[in-house]
């Protein structure tokens, strides 16, 4: 989850950068978001939609190798976020764009639902992850990244700072891994679906595979039940009712950037037509998202 923040974060510094004029940061960013996705890959076999959870725990173990990679990009990211920050953060004419444009207050905020680092670059530390721990964010050390104004440039601001918690939550989930110190983790080599005697992906002698394992079909009782996670752009709720049938009676998805549109028209009112974009796009909206 914290690989994906970073990734989401990247994507959205290289666009929202992109679109204020600096094209540099763009190609820095794509760069280090490329290998993250390139690690998901490997370990999931997708580059967005990872489904790698799977009720009871993950669909598979970490593929040879995985362990020592993630920790060599984890070692590498910092280096990369002063490289940001050196273009970015005190850039005058991203300071010019991004100060004091595109405020969101406190309240306004809360009354449109904003959730994420938005509602964070205004001073509220709203953040799961630590409000109410789930999975194991419990056990790990780590900041919630705020800010006071508000405006463009703090939610730049929060964002770079998650990014390098994120990179600290990593090393402690794999250290506190089963098996010892990540140099003595006993992981398997999983095949990847080749026909051939040994697997073309993972070297895996395919004559080992068991069985193959029918889909598990769940059948709870009627009832409904809610989960609420801190993605990277801010609080993913799921909603599932059932009427204890083997499918759902109704599956409802509320994502962050379906509050941050809505507050767009607030935050651009009195402003100049070239404050839109460094607004817009400071709030990392993803519109497919929006329509759920």
């Amino acid at each position: 989850m914290e690989f994906n923040r970073i990734a989401s974060h990247l994507m959205w510094l290289a666009s929202f950068l992109l679109d204020l004029g600096a094209t540099s940061p763009l190609f820095y960013a794509f760069r280090e978001r490329e290998e993250i996705v390139k690690l998901l890959e490997d370990l999931t076999g997708a580059r967005m939609m990872y489904n790698f959870y799977s009720f009871g725990g993950v669909k598979k173990e970490f593929p040879s190798g995985w362990v020592r990679r993630a920790l060599e990009l984890c070692k590498k990211m910092p280096k990369y976020f002063d490289e940001y920050e050196a273009i970015v953060t005190k850039n005058p004419i991203i300071l010019n764009r991004t100060k004091g444009v595109g405020i969101l207050t406190p309240e306004m905020g809360l009354d449109y639902g904003i959730t994420g680092p938005n509602i964070r670059a205004s001073g509220i530390e709203l953040d799961l992850r630590k409000t109410d721990p789930y999975s194991v964010y419990n056990d790990f050390d780590f900041k919630v990244c705020t800010a006071e104004n508000g405006d463009s440039y703090d939610r730049y601001i929060v964002r770079i700072a998650e990014m390098r918690e994120s990179v600290k939550i990593i090393e402690q989930a794999i250290a506190k891994l089963p098996g010892g110190s990540p140099s003595k983790l006993q992981v398997k080599q999983l095949n990847c679906g080749c026909n051939k005697d040994e697997c073309c992906v993972c070297g895996t002698d395919t004559k080992l595979i068991g069985k193959k394992v029918n889909p598990i079909v769940f059948k709870p009782p009627a009832g409904e039940a809610i989960s609420l996670i801190e993605s990277p752009r801010g609080i993913t709720t799921c909603y599932v009712m059932s009427d204890g049938t083997t499918k759902p009676y109704r599956v409802k998805w509320r994502t962050p950037s379906f509050s941050s549109v809505q507050v767009l028209p607030e935050l651009i009112k009195g402003r100049m037509f070239a404050d839109l974009m460094p607004i817009f796009g400071s709030l990392d909206v993803v519109l497919p998202e929006v329509d759920r």
